[in-house]
């Protein structure tokens, strides 16, 4: 699969970006990270513009949602979120008129925000890097940034989102980056692409120019490159406890740093996005509305998605959608269409290849054994798992531990928080 997978981004990535920005309605899922208990702004008909907040959350960590179209607030209903839950979601119905929420305190130079301005701004208008994880928490720190690591690794199968992004928009990408540094008084960037992508990397290196702080840096091939802390290890030997900062870095997905330009440069929160929709298709890049339905592009592109499987971001770390009625979130990169195959899950050979290649030093099939053992699966640091899916990959019993894993830090954390 991956190496069919990796074909298959090489074809996509010589095609045209395609458009669709008139969804009908919108749905917002009215979710932030795993919070659900969000404070709903706008009433049922009222009129909202592009661009406005339409939700926030009540925790310490702050957190907001706006529409991407201007229309009339329609209702609340539920549908499937990315992960494959059901969620309630806010209807827009779209009045086509693209009518934008006024913004004020707008500067001509980018360069010119303070710090505190510059974080106010990512805060306010939601920015959330690829874990879904706000953005501004990681430039809120008194701690000297030495670093600014651009992940533009994309080492999923099938997906070319990113790429497609960089190719389109090279030179907004490079002018956030040296504002960035400038706001935040960081000493250097390293834009990070796999080998694999030299293509891409000598773009960039064409735009770079004069952007004398601005570097890029090829990284391996190997899977999974684009996790932050493997990524920072390759790159600069250095470890870190908790979080980057700790080593003076900080680390952005290349689509996080074009919303960034985009804020920086209208006030605009993440109203779109390019996802990459392939797999056992004709494989194609659109740049959609935030909240469009999946079924909605689908029809457009002429796909008929009941013979496949669909996964959310991917067939190594996404998740299995049960339907189509779910919509494009900000954190969804990809929709991947599949064959199912029928396989027959053997019992585990104790083989210990799902423990040789687990990035974090786990041991996927001891913890799926014992998924019924709350105080063992507590000390076996399942929290660490960063779902990259090696494990159910390279198991020959075919068992889906991956799976297992996030049960198991499912249970782990209902216990902790009790």
């Amino acid at each position: 699969m991956r190496i069919e997978g990796i074909i298959h981004k090489q074809k996509l990535t010589l095609n045209k970006l395609v458009e669709y920005k008139k969804p009908n309605e919108i749905y917002i899922p009215l979710i932030i990270g795993n919070d659900k208990d969000l404070t709903v702004i706008p009433k049922i008909g009222d009129h909202v513009y592009k661009g406005m907040m339409v939700a926030n959350n009540k925790g310490s960590i702050k957190s907001y949602l706006h529409s991407s179209v201007s229309g009339i607030v329609k209702d609340i209903t539920e549908k499937t979120y990315i992960n494959g839950e059901k969620v309630k979601c806010l209807i827009i119905e779209n009045d086509f008129k693209e009518k934008l929420e006024k913004r004020i305190g707008l500067k001509e130079d980018i360069h010119s925000y303070t710090k505190d301005e510059f974080i106010e701004l990512i805060k306010n208008t939601g920015i959330i890097g690829k874990e879904g994880n706000p953005t501004y928490i990681k430039y809120n720190t008194d701690k000297k940034i030495n670093t600014l690591i651009v992940n533009a690794v994309e080492c999923e199968t099938y997906i070319t989102a990113d790429y497609t992004l960089t190719k389109n928009k090279i030179t907004d990408i490079l002018e956030a980056i040296d504002a960035i540094l400038d706001i935040n008084k960081i000493d250097e960037c390293l834009i990070c692409i796999q080998k694999r992508n030299k293509k891409l990397a000598d773009l960039v290196n064409q735009y770079v120019g004069t952007y004398l702080r601005i570097k890029v840096k090829l990284v391996g091939n190997t899977y999974p490159m684009g996790w932050e802390r493997k990524l920072i290890k390759y790159v600069t030997k250095k470890n870190y406890d908790t979080l980057p900062m700790e080593v003076g870095i900080i680390v952005n997905n290349i689509s996080t740093i074009y919303a960034i330009y985009n804020v920086l440069k209208t006030g605009m929160p993440p109203y779109e996005r390019i996802i990459t929709i392939s797999g056992n298709i004709k494989g194609t890049n659109i740049l959609v509305k935030i909240g469009t339905p999946i079924k909605e592009i689908l029809d457009y592109l002429h796909l008929n998605d009941e013979q496949y499987i669909m996964l959310a971001n991917g067939p190594m770390r996404g998740y299995k959608l049960p339907d189509n009625d779910s919509m494009v979130t900000k954190n969804l990169s990809a929709l991947s269409l599949l064959k199912p195959h029928n396989y027959q899950e053997e019992e585990c050979i104790r083989c210990g290849k799902c423990a040789k290649v687990c990035p974090c030093h786990l041991y996927p099939n001891v913890i799926h054994n014992n998924l019924d053992n709350i105080d063992k699966l507590q000390k076996m640091s399942v929290q660490k798992c960063i779902d990259c899916g090696l494990c159910s990959y390279v198991c020959p019993s075919l068992i889906p531990l991956c799976d297992s894993v996030k049960c198991a830090k499912e249970k782990v954390k209902e216990v902790e928080h009790v």
